[in-house]
């Protein structure tokens, strides 16, 4: 189908067929690559403050849960909590790192170029760690870690502490196995008509990658962030919470990069490759010119 020709579907009330997702999601990351910096940039930043308050939600849900309800149970409330994130993104409108992977399919119909994308993912991803480390030194400064008794601490310290110690071989595989779900997840809200459907075809495969504990570059933005904060900065009062974390002497801002880039690699091959490439591989290189 030619994508200057009108949808059957461009008036209806249904979803669109793959077909047309695919010559959307190919249009979309052509118009976003060749936004403005300032626009790009700006939209990161409300991306990647996003993404973090969508971790703050699952981090406190996740507080006391060890030991009180079944592991897959605490992981699924937080998976669905932290969807939060991306249909702020999709809904609200946002750039985001991981969902602009899709890019790909423009670049490979020819249609953007690669220092074009390079440019756009470069800016955007700027945005999103600004917006993150901001939101996670907000949450920090405000003092909500602290609530709870202090558990919602003890979680932050230990999903930061638990992927500062991951092999750099298991964080890319968990990176690429993350950004399918969530590349997915964008390309199902782009066949959606309206709110109700973007956020049902959000929240089921963002649960998906916090259940299975799949890595999130920009959700570690934040999560690493505010994990150094509470260690180094906590008041007094929690010296015994951060004492009990035997990980902790592994959570340094040298493994917080180390893991941000291993991760953010992955999510590329995830998103970029396995998403965007076997999508326009089967939907757009056998269209007419």
């Amino acid at each position: 189908m030619n994508s200057s020709s009108p949808s059957p579907h461009e008036h209806g009330i249904d979803a669109l067929l793959p077909q047309e997702i695919a010559e959307k999601a190919e249009a979309v990351g052509l118009q976003k690559a060749r936004r403005d910096a300032v626009t790009l940039f700006v939209l990161g930043v409300l991306a990647g403050a996003f993404i973090a308050l969508g971790a703050m939600f699952a981090t406190t849900v996740l507080a006391g849960a060890d030991g009180a309800i079944p592991f897959g149970v605490s992981r699924l409330l937080a998976g669905t909590v932290f969807a939060l994130g991306l249909i702020l993104v999709v809904v609200g409108g946002a750039e985001l790192f991981t969902g602009n992977a899709l890019m790909v399919m423009a670049l490979a119909a020819g249609k953007l170029r690669l220092s074009e994308m390079l440019r756009a993912w470069a800016i955007v991803y700027a945005g999103n760690f600004c917006g993150a480390l901001g939101t996670a030194l907000l949450v920090f400064l405000s003092g909500q870690y602290r609530i709870g008794g202090g558990q919602v601490a003890a979680a932050a310290l230990d999903l930061a502490a638990r992927k500062a110690v991951l092999g750099l071989t298991e964080a890319f595989f968990l990176g690429i196995l993350c950004n399918v779900l969530v590349c997915l997840a964008v390309w199902l809200s782009l066949g959606a008509r309206t709110t109700t459907d973007k956020a049902v075809a959000i929240i089921f495969p963002v649960a998906a990658f916090v259940v299975a504990g799949f890595e999130h570059s920009v959700a570690n933005m934040y999560l690493l962030p505010l994990g150094l904060l509470i260690k180094a900065f906590a008041p007094a009062s929690l010296a015994p919470v951060i004492a009990a974390n035997a990980m902790l002497p592994d959570l340094t801002i040298g493994a917080f990069l180390l893991n941000l880039v291993v991760v953010t690699a992955g999510n590329i091959v995830g998103g970029g490759v396995l998403v965007g490439g076997v999508y326009w591989f089967v939907y757009l290189r056998t269209r007419p010119d």
